[in-house]
Parts: C-alpha cells; structure tokens; sequence
C-alpha cells in the first residue's frame, strides 16, 4: 500500500527566499534518494508561515529505506546544514497518510 509523507513546516516568513532555496535543493535530492516527491509548497496567501511537502512510497519500509540513504546522502546532508545554519525551519510535523480509493484495502 502506498504511504504519503506530508512534511508541515512552520517556517520564519522573513527567510521565505532561504526556504525556496531549500525545497529546490530537495527537488532533485529526493528522488535520487528513492522517494516519489510530488512537491514543495510555499505559502501565497492567508498564513505567511506554513508550507507543505509531499512524498510517496510503496511502503513504511521504503520510507525506512530512503531515510537510510537521505542520512548518507552528501547534497542532504549540506541541505540539512544550510537550514540549521540559517534556521529559517521553526518546527516540522510529519504525517503518514494512505489514499483513499474506491475498494477497501486488504489486511
């Protein structure tokens, strides 16, 4: 079954630019890393703090094995350097979700 990561970021509205920066970086690194990133969203209009990323994988376990491979990674673990560093990233909420689809999902 596949599993959806939604990455909610609170993110400081005055490094906005920082953060656009990160996200492309992200672009490219997950992929090569094995996750299915349907994107990085900033936000327009309303709340100035929150943006969303989204990931797919076949599986918890592929998640497991892509976390793996992001901690050995060298361009995500600069990508993870460079957000500490500037610390536009106030906190980040992950959740797992499942889609819903028109059978129900076998056991």
């Amino acid at each position: 079954m596949t599993i959806t990561c939604c990455i909610r970021y609170r993110i400081d509205p005055f490094q906005r630019e920082a953060f656009a920066e990160y996200a492309r970086n992200w672009l490219t690194i997950i992929p090569a890393c094995g996750g299915d990133l349907h994107g990085y969203w900033l936000p327009h209009e309303g709340t100035s703090d929150i943006a969303l990323a989204m990931i797919s994988f076949p599986s918890l376990a592929e998640y497991e094995a892509y976390r793996a491979r992001l901690r050995t990674d060298a361009a995500g673990a600069d990508n993870f350097r460079m957000a500490m560093a500037q610390r536009f990233i106030l906190s980040e909420e992950r959740t797992f979700l499942e889609p819903v689809t028109l059978s129900a999902p076998q056991p």
